[in-house]
């Protein structure tokens, strides 16, 4: 066994230090275990230590420097790679969604005709029958459209009650219809219209129509009637609601001419209740009329009286002269 020297002054030469980042890739190579420990031995223990030393055996501490610097170079160069492995992703920015189309707007017509009008008659028969769904269904139909004719208040009540109570569910039913064109038309589309006579309602088609216009007004015949258009209560497509001075009357339902309602009686005049009626007239009348008499009389009574009187005094006067 060969004592073990202490070289403090093996560590001391051994120690290096590393290059700068910029040239960490040109390391400087280690010396020979052999060499560095020739350095610190006296000669004449060089000998002794060269034939004792094991032919594969290194220098641990070289073998350490390597492998530190080894690690540090690694780490230098996986450093990038990793904070862009750790970076999040940068946001996709995406086009805006479009915004989504308006939903179309349909216009209610059991509210535009109880609001509009007075179109109440028309509006409970329309109601009473359905045929405001089919009405409304049409409407709803953006393509298409509808055109209605809305008789007033005034023009049912112009005929009989029984035109229309005498009339079956279906006959009502076709009578409505019957008011009503499968298509929007507006007032300036009328006029090409006519030529097309007779135009057909939602009734079918032998429930037709003849529009004309004569100096700008819309007549629509039917039979019986002949109204015309008395104003536009709403005309956007696609609904068309016109309103009707009359009622239209085809002949499919009514075989002649509707009896129109009797006149009603004149409303008495303002006052008329304060006059005499005539018989108290004429009863006044006579009244009055004999007391006027019965004056005149006294009075040329009275006349004949002083007359007579002056007459005898005249005579009495002239016999006293005579005498």
């Amino acid at each position: 066994m060969f004592p073990l020297y202490s070289t403090p002054s093996i560590s001391t030469q051994l120690s290096f230090e590393l290059p700068p980042l910029s040239s960490r890739l040109l390391l400087p190579s280690p010396l020979p275990c052999s060499a560095a420990l020739d350095q610190g031995l006296q000669p004449e223990k060089r000998a002794e230590d060269q034939a004792r030393r094991a032919p594969g055996s290194r220098c641990l501490m070289g073998s350490k420097a390597v492998i530190l610097a080894a690690a540090v170079l690694a780490v230098l160069l996986s450093t990038p790679a990793l904070a862009q492995k750790g970076s999040p992703p940068a946001p996709v920015s995406l086009p805006p969604a479009p915004a989504p189309a308006p939903a179309p707007h349909y216009v209610d017509l059991a509210e535009l005709l109880s609001v509009a009008g007075p179109f109440h008659t028309f509006l409970s028969y329309l109601e009473r029958t359905n045929v405001i769904e089919t009405f409304q269904g049409q409407a709803n139909d953006t393509k298409v459209g509808i055109t209605v004719f809305v008789p007033k208040d005034s023009a049912f009540s112009a005929l009989k009650k029984s035109t229309f109570s005498n009339l079956t569910s279906d006959q009502l039913k076709k009578l409505l219809l019957y008011h009503a064109l499968p298509r929007f038309y507006s007032l300036a589309e009328f006029k090409n219209l006519s030529s097309l006579n007779p135009v057909d309602t939602f009734a079918g088609s032998p429930y037709t129509l003849n529009l004309t216009d004569d100096m700008g007004t819309i007549y629509v015949q039917s039979m019986w009637s002949r109204p015309k258009i008395a104003s536009s209560v709403y005309a956007t497509r696609p609904v068309a609601v016109y309103a009707l001075n009359k009622v239209l009357l085809p002949m499919q339902l009514f075989s002649k001419d509707p009896p129109l309602a009797p006149a009603p009686a004149p409303a008495p005049e303002s006052g008329a209740s304060d006059a005499p009626s005539p018989a108290a007239a004429g009863k006044a009348g006579g009244l009055t009329g004999g007391k006027g008499d019965s004056t005149s009389a006294a009075h040329s009574t009275g006349a004949v009286g002083v007359a007579s009187s002056l007459l005898l005094a005249a005579a009495a006067r002239l016999i006293l002269l005579w005498w």
